[in-house]
């Protein structure tokens, strides 16, 4: 799980209409620009911000408006894995990593919802495998269910998910499309809720992750964006902070690996709301780039 960035474009400050389009589409809140910004690129200033405030742009209505999280299973076969998945456990684990590594589809949900292989098998509802299209050239890793998703058993269907929802509309993505082009694969690095939604603990990373990569390497996917800190550590072994991993490619057994920030530090965190369109815009352009090679 080596990571080999490549520098493409990272982002910058520059506030861009379609960053503005993209923040209203998200729901966030107003995006505070300065005047003499807009007026150098050429941006027209709202009228009734420029009444209520004279530096702010009023871009979005509340994030309540966000369309509600629809959860979907996959119904079609995944694509056939070019390569398993490298073994990165101890010895101990050799043998059920080894094995997690030839599942096909069917026995690797199976065996999801199955496993007991750390406590958190014995605290859950239900483990959460994933949903949407075996077939999307996108695929979104999260880190860990929280309670709506352990009673439901599909990620991201909580406060959260109505946010990654509206996140990937404003790119042209949605979790129930059947085009390839426009869905996506939902996933978590974690299959089981962490009691009081708790941080996951390394052991807990250990045994899920092998999971997680059996559904990479199977999916093969055109992209992987990595929702939050410990989803970016466990796809490219990695300790640092998301601030440094962001606006560049990574990869992952030779997929491209977007890095950005957990929808749910999102909602606490509303200042980072550029950023994260800023991210989607690279990771879409990056999309782009690759089908154009």
């Amino acid at each position: 799980m080596s990571d080999h960035p490549t520098q493409l474009d990272p982002p910058g400050p520059r506030i861009t209409p379609q960053t503005l389009r993209w923040t209203q589409a998200l729901g966030l809140g107003p995006l505070f620009v300065r005047r003499s910004v807009l007026e150098q690129q050429g941006m027209p200033q709202s009228p009734a911000a420029a009444a209520s405030h004279p530096l702010a742009v009023s871009v979005a209505a509340p994030m309540q408006d966000a369309p509600a999280a629809h959860a979907i299973t996959a119904a079609a076969q995944p694509r056939s894995a070019t390569q398993p998945p490298p073994a990165v456990f101890s010895r101990s684990n050799t043998e059920r990593v080894s094995a997690i590594a030839r599942m096909g589809w069917d026995e690797l949900q199976a065996t999801t919802q199955a496993c007991r292989a750390c406590k958190l098998g014995g605290s859950r509802h239900q483990a959460v495998f994933g949903s949407g299209s075996s077939q999307a050239r996108w695929m979104i890793v999260g880190e860990a269910p929280g309670a709506e998703e352990d009673r439901q058993g599909e990620p991201f269907v909580g406060a959260a998910g109505q946010l990654l929802d509206a996140m990937l509309h404003a790119i042209g993505l949605d979790r129930r499309a059947d085009d390839p082009q426009r869905a996506v694969y939902i996933a978590n690095v974690l299959k089981c809720r962490p009691p009081g939604n708790r941080n996951p603990e390394p052991e807990e990373v250990a045994q899920c992750t092998p999971l997680l990569q059996r559904q990479i390497a199977l999916l093969q996917p055109g992209l992987i964006l990595a929702l939050g800190r410990f989803a970016a550590q466990s796809l490219l072994g990695s300790n640092a902070p998301i601030s440094q991993l962001r606006g560049r490619v990574h990869q992952f057994v030779g997929i491209p690996v977007i890095v950005s920030y957990h929808p749910a530090y999102l909602l606490r965190n509303p200042a980072d709301k550029a950023r994260v369109c800023r991210d989607l815009s690279f990771a879409r352009n990056t999309v782009s780039r690759a089908a154009q090679d």
